[in-house]
């Protein structure tokens, strides 16, 4: 699946392929409603184009559908946490809090779906991150708070 991994401009062509997708989904009859997009992390990317494809979310989001993140141990967090005695990617079992950590930052940006392996650990994390982002907002005289 690697060597699919080419892009022009991977967010970009990812999006192209999700209004398609979109496109025949509806035409097909399926309601607006029941759709989710997912940029597939992972499939057919380098870990750098998964950071990009994260880090510019919001044009997923812009799509005018519910984004599906899928980080939950994926080998491009393996790849950011390489053991420094062995030089290998941190093994899947050992993702979770990297995982953790990529599941709040979408959340933050307003993914609320997401596929995790570890469900209460990122529940507990989004409520946490939430909770303090409104307190943080209130104090700074925001109208979120």
């Amino acid at each position: 699946m690697q060597a699919n991994a080419v892009y022009d401009d991977v967010v970009t062509d990812v999006l192209d392929e999700l209004r398609l997708r979109l496109d025949a989904a509806l035409e097909a009859g399926i309601p607006p409603g029941c759709l989710v997009v997912d940029p597939g992390l992972g499939f057919a990317k380098t870990p750098d184009h998964n950071g990009e494809l994260l880090g510019r979310l919001g044009d997923v989001m812009a799509l005018g559908h519910p984004v599906l993140v899928g980080a939950s141990r994926k080998s491009f967090l393996g790849s950011l946490l390489v053991d420094r005695t062995t030089g290998q990617p941190r093994p899947a079992r050992l993702r979770d809090a990297a995982t953790t950590a990529v599941s709040v930052l979408a959340a933050a940006q307003g993914v609320r779906c997401l596929r995790v392996h570890d469900v209460a650990s990122t529940a507990d994390a989004i409520r946490v991150t939430a909770r303090w982002g409104v307190e943080a907002a209130a104090s700074a005289g925001s109208p979120l708070g």
